[in-house]
């Protein structure tokens, strides 16, 4: 199935159901209002969704309507719980360079997590507003996952079974106050504002030999201000997602809606470019001695699109959004 929430003046969004060819949608709040409700109450809810679903790709459902990306929420508007991980330990091990810190303990073993703020996803082409371009304002592109209910001490295998759609992630970072923040030991809090999903959650199902081995099998590519970034692809992450969602699981339970993210897709070799320009930074100083690409400013847009081999068309939609100064007139 492929899922997407339309904008409706509430905080979490009316649901529909999306057509596999991304044209068409259908009202699916008569199933469940929205995707969170959904998730909170999946075996009930998916045959449903399922068999609407298969109408609406057979079109034989009268009140469907063209969809229109640029009317999503995010999928999941908010959650309860946004994790995120370094599962690229070649981008982790180039931003302990670019941070200046020192090698994180267990780093090819323990899987490295931080808790984010799930109260206020951004859509794919909603504006980006910050406050300051001194920040240094940065992308991120990742692939994540929307769970069902975990329990505590999952095993890696059992739990991607908990796995109940997979999302296209923008997570966007301040830099200027990133490296403070990983230095004080406490974690992200300020030099994380506010992440954004592509428009449409997939099942896993619908990617077919694109999910395998718990990893999003597709290159995800970036163009900053309408110029090629990079093209990595999401297959060579170290950690599977069964292995983050076991790692987040260790102790705790995990709720319905819950996301895990696989942290800034990076790839050893350098033709794939990157995802996140203070990658390219490091790569620039232990090229060039220094960095030459600076940050973000204000109107500044990025587009990213996951896409298959030799395809246009990406399961997920496309993210493609502006940078603006936080509170200025748009």
């Amino acid at each position: 199935m492929k899922l997407a929430t339309l904008k409706n003046g509430t905080p979490d969004g009316r649901l529909v159901l999306v057509s596999r060819d991304l044209e068409r949608a259908v009202d699916a709040s008569a199933i469940a209002p929205t995707l969170l409700q959904a998730l909170e109450r999946w075996a009930q809810a998916a045959p449903a969704l399922q068999a609407l679903y298969e109408q609406l790709n057979a079109g034989e459902v009268r009140d469907a309507f063209p969809f229109e990306p640029r009317q999503c929420m995010a999928p999941l508007p908010r959650t309860f719980q946004w994790c995120d991980a370094s599962a690229f330990l070649n981008h982790g091990r180039l931003m302990e360079r670019a941070f200046n810190t020192p090698p994180i303990p267990d780093f090819d073993t323990i899987p490295v997590m931080y808790q984010g703020a799930g109260d206020d996803f951004l859509g794919p082409f909603d504006d980006v507003p910050l406050p300051d371009e001194a920040l240094g304002i940065d992308f991120e592109g990742e692939f994540g996952v929307v769970l069902g209910e975990v329990p505590m001490g999952v095993a890696p295998e059992q739990a991607l079974d908990c796995v109940r759609l997979v999302v296209q992630i923008n997570d966007w970072s301040l830099r200027a106050l990133g490296a403070r923040e990983m230095q004080s030991g406490f974690g992200f809090l300020q030099a994380k504002p506010s992440t954004s999903f592509a428009p449409v959650a997939v099942t896993p199902d619908e990617l077919g030999q694109a999910w395998s081995d718990g990893r999003v099998q597709l290159r995800l590519h970036i163009e900053w201000n309408g110029e090629w970034f990079g093209h990595p692809h999401g297959g060579e992450m170290n950690y599977s997602f069964g292995e983050l969602i076991a790692h987040a699981a260790r102790t705790r339970r995990l709720s319905p809606g819950t996301i895990i993210g696989s942290g800034t897709v990076s790839n050893a070799q350098r033709m794939a470019g990157s995802a996140c320009i203070a990658e390219r930074r490091v790569l620039e100083i232990l090229d060039q001695g220094r960095p030459k690409t600076g940050f973000m400013r204000f109107g500044d847009r990025v587009r990213m699109q996951a896409r298959a081999e030799g395809q246009e068309r990406s399961p997920f939609g496309v993210i493609d959004q502006r940078v603006v100064q936080a509170g200025a007139a748009t």
